[in-house]
């Protein structure tokens, strides 16, 4: 017997799919009312250029090169659990959690030489939204973490596979997130 998820549609869409979708328009009014608020303040106070000057563009570069580099892996994923590979797509998955892992090491480096050096998020307006902005992805990024590596277990049964794709959507969104606050907290000076 299959499991519901993938068995029930709704509007030709499996269940389990459209859930995902609709978690993550709640998560794109979340992130584009910061992201819209920010850039209002952006805009109205020039000083955000001198603050934004002391983030670490490498730093964000290099987590930046990690966190696409796990969505290629959760692509990978996808399509060996298609091909019916639990097994090979569950070590995928484990290697998207091991960029997750760097990803969320090299942020908890880069805030400790920040707030070492006085950046905290009660310095000014900016900081204030780099942290909550960073910080709230940070935290998207622990959850698809820990809801990957339960696919993952399950995948490597060869059970529940169609999770693998539903995962794979998160991460993707996760990553295009980045990609938005990349250039907006570290180029933009």
């Amino acid at each position: 017997m299959r499991p519901i998820a993938t068995t029930r549609t709704a509007a030709g869409i499996p269940t389990g799919r459209l859930a995902v979708w609709w978690v993550l328009a709640s998560e794109i009014v979340i992130f584009g009312g910061l992201l819209v608020s920010y850039i209002m303040h952006r805009i109205a106070r020039p000083e955000f250029g001198a603050h934004a000057a002391h983030t670490n563009v490498w730093i964000g570069g290099f987590n930046t090169f990690v966190l696409l580099t796990s969505s290629l892996s959760a692509v990978l994923a996808h399509k060996a659990a298609v091909g019916g590979d639990g097994p090979k797509a569950a070590k995928l998955l484990y290697a998207t959690c091991l960029g997750a892992a760097t990803f969320l090491a090299v942020k908890s480096v880069e805030w400790t030489i920040e707030i070492s050096h006085g950046y905290t998020i009660t310095e000014s307006a900016f900081w204030s939204f780099y942290y909550t902005a960073a910080g709230l992805h940070a935290l998207h990024v622990i959850a698809g973490a820990i809801i990957m590596l339960i696919v993952a277990e399950t995948a490597k049964r060869n059970l529940e596979l169609h999770r693998v794709e539903l995962i794979g959507i998160y991460w993707h969104f996760v990553d295009i997130v980045w990609i938005f606050l990349f250039p907006l907290l570290y180029i933009a000076k």
